[in-house]
């Protein structure tokens, strides 16, 4: 149970996404297994602890993995010749990822509301007068430098972002927030925001369709004019109207 407990607590600490397998009832051959525990990843890392329920262990680590990306508690029943044996698979997701890249005025209180909810948070700006730790302290990572440059290397080794990452566009330069959008449209991106008005995006996808040929329906994952319609108007409401529909988004809300 030490060894158990240290997984969990160390892949929190980490903000890893992991599963805690609990023995609910067994019977028949499976009645050693009532009580056990086991801390199981989404990847090919070995689980730790043991169920001693033999075969069925294969079967259930890949349900197991399943509910982890699924990020969805999940209750398992199993029924052989053997015995019956019912688990509960508890899930800690993996936090969401937010990357704003832009430090202006709205970027400070997004920042802190989003790490507030979970969000493991990342500032990007060019300008390191702006992006530094005095002005987001609540942030994960705060990067000075160039911004399609830095995005790229936050995806690591990976060719895309994975759908636990969410990008808002609110640098101060049209042509900062194009290019960025031109670089992760293809990604499969939990939320991909960008502010500006509707005239403004509307030409922004009319000029990218006509000079780069990029179909419009390309566009309509992207939530631009960014937010929900709340009526914001400071800094601060807009970065409540942007996060509002972030969380609306990945968690399958019914705002339209």
């Amino acid at each position: 149970m030490r060894a158990v407990l240290t997984a969990l607590t160390t892949a929190a600490a980490q903000r890893e996404a992991v599963a805690l397998i609990t023995v609910m009832s067994a019977e028949g051959e499976f009645a050693d297994a009532r009580r056990r525990h086991l801390v199981v990843w989404p990847d090919a890392r070995p689980p730790v602890g043991d169920l001693t329920i033999g075969a069925l262990q294969p079967q259930l680590l890949a349900a197991a993995r399943q509910a982890i990306n699924q990020r969805r508690h999940t209750q398992l029943h199993y029924q052989t010749e053997q015995g019956a044996l019912t688990l509960f698979v508890e899930v800690q997701p993996q936090p969401y990822h937010l990357i704003i890249a832009g430090a202006g005025h709205v970027a400070v209180p997004l920042a802190t509301m989003a790490a507030l909810c979970d969000f493991t948070v990342t500032v990007l700006d060019d300008r390191p007068q702006y992006a530094n730790r005095q002005r987001f302290p609540t942030a994960h990572r705060v990067i000075a430098g160039p911004f399609r440059e830095e995005l790229c290397k936050l995806r690591g080794n990976r060719p895309t972002f994975d759908a636990q990452t969410c990008l808002v566009l609110v640098t101060r330069g049209h042509q900062y927030d194009v290019e960025l959008l031109l670089e992760v449209l293809d990604d499969p991106l939990a939320y991909l925001g960008m502010i500006g008005s509707r005239r403004r995006i509307r030409a922004v996808y009319e000029l990218l369709e006509q000079e780069r040929g990029i179909p419009r329906h390309k566009f309509d994952r992207v939530h631009a004019p960014i937010g929900l319609n709340i009526g914001a108007q400071t800094p601060a409401e807009i970065a409540v109207a942007i996060l509002a529909e972030i969380i609306n988004t990945v968690r399958g809300g019914a705002i339209a």
